[in-house]
């Protein structure tokens, strides 16, 4: 076997194209977990926003009063939850993200499978995914973006098991999840109602030709798709009811402050200030950037940088700068193929990406960071992988071999500004700022 049938073997396996590569999914998992974990007590101290986090973090141990109240509890009960069991340390503090994000990588990838039962495009996308810089910085800060993302990640696994194999208990799954993600932080909000409507829209279709399907058999029926034996309305309690239910029990905790606990009546008005909260925050900050200028990759966000632990060290947010940039017209590709071809699954990527995106855009918070394009990132390199696995299937290999290797030495080169890794010296920087803007 030569060099780059050994390379490509976990793509072009026996049995065809489309045999369910989950050892090596269950492989790139692990590959991601063990570096996550590398240096994840480093820096040993707080860094950005887990100033925030971590008080709040220790306040529900305590439970004596609210801190940080304009974020939901989830993340910060996870967090809470570490500090007990491994202890109020560095690697306490992060080890919620680093589980979480590889849970996040792993459903991803099985999501994609199922979603496209394409072997090239499941282990693309694990491979572009793992090494595309933003879930792997996340994964290695206590922040609460990680388990927004993951309780995503997991939702949308769920989901796509639901449609594929017709099963009540994955629909009901997708549901919870889907409110754990509201229940760590708001971004994905937008998100919530596709796969309701996704439901609606295919029994829709499901009934065409068929008497009264705008009638009450189109809210009642069972006997149609896209589960057969759930009928919309029951659709409608596991992706509407569920997630609120879900979400609303994460603040289980705050009923029992010693100091202004939350009431049953003050559940739905605390949501308000919340959201009042969030939008009061206007002092500018000197990494703060616009939508636009994450889609470009041109304005991210340094978490540390200082000497600490004995050396000089850094973490930056950063998405790589080969798929960030090679995701963009993968994305128009993808809407062509939807809209020309009616490719489904591109197209819903393309739809995914857009609302992740839009959230930020018409949102009126005025500070805004590169880490918030953390879920609209995924989605653009599940558009990268399925373009690139379109032009493996067809023997056009060159381009996926290209655009894994750059991202994957890329991911090996800024590795230490990563992964706050020992610099050389205090300009260190310079080495991985290739944009003025990145400084």
């Amino acid at each position: 076997m030569t060099l780059i049938s050994r390379i490509t073997a976990p793509f072009t396996a026996p049995s065809a194209q489309n045999r369910d590569p989950q050892l090596w999914v269950v492989a790139i998992t692990l590959g991601f977990l063990a570096l996550v974990l590398h240096r994840l007590a480093i820096p040993s101290k707080m860094m950005f926003d887990e100033i925030h986090y971590l008080p709040a973090a220790r306040r529900l141990i305590e439970l004596t009063s609210r801190l940080n109240p304009e974020h939901p509890l989830l993340a910060k009960e996870f967090i809470a939850l570490s500090m007990r069991l491994v202890g109020d340390t560095p690697f306490g503090w992060r080890l919620p993200s680093a589980l979480l994000g590889t849970i996040g990588l792993y459903a991803a990838m099985r999501a994609m499978w199922w979603a496209s039962l394409s072997r090239p495009a499941t282990l693309l996308f694990g491979l572009l995914f793992a090494t595309d810089f933003i879930w792997f910085v996340l994964s290695r800060i206590a922040m609460l973006d990680m388990a927004m993302a993951s309780m995503m990640a997991l939702a949308f696994w769920q989901g796509t098991l639901a449609w594929r194999k017709g099963a009540r208990l994955h629909l009901a799954l997708c549901g919870v999840f889907l409110g754990l993600s509201l229940g760590a932080k708001w971004n994905g909000a937008p998100l919530l109602v596709l796969p309701g409507l996704l439901f609606a829209w295919d029994r829709w279709h499901a009934l065409a030709g068929r008497r009264g399907r705008w009638g009450w058999a189109f809210l009642t029926t069972r006997a149609a798709g896209p589960i057969p034996g759930v009928s919309l309305l029951e659709a409608a309690v596991w992706l509407g009811l569920v997630p609120l239910l879900a979400y609303f029990a994460t603040f289980a905790p705050a009923f029992f402050y010693k100091v202004q606990p939350l009431t049953l009546s003050g559940l739905i008005p605390w949501q308000g200030y919340m959201l009042k909260l969030q939008d009061s925050v206007v002092k500018p900050h000197l990494y703060q950037s616009r939508w636009w200028q994450w889609i470009f990759n041109i304005r991210p966000i340094w978490f540390f940088y200082e000497k600490w632990d004995g050396a000089q060290r850094g973490v930056l947010m950063l998405g790589n700068p080969v798929t960030m940039l090679a995701g963009l017209p993968a994305l128009l590709l993808c809407a062509w193929a939807g809209i020309r071809r009616r490719d489904r699954l591109r197209g819903a990527v393309v739809v995914l990406y857009v609302m992740a995106l839009v959230f930020w855009a018409l949102n009126g918070k005025p500070v805004q960071f590169y880490y918030h394009y953390a879920l609209a990132s995924v989605f653009l390199m599940a558009a990268l992988a399925l373009v690139l696995a379109g032009w493996w299937e067809q023997r056009r290999r060159w381009p996926a071999a290209l655009v894994v290797v750059l991202s994957a030495v890329l991911f090996i080169g800024f590795y230490p500004i990563l992964s706050a890794g020992a610099l050389p010296g205090k300009n260190s920087y310079r080495d991985y700022t290739w944009l003025r803007s990145w400084r």
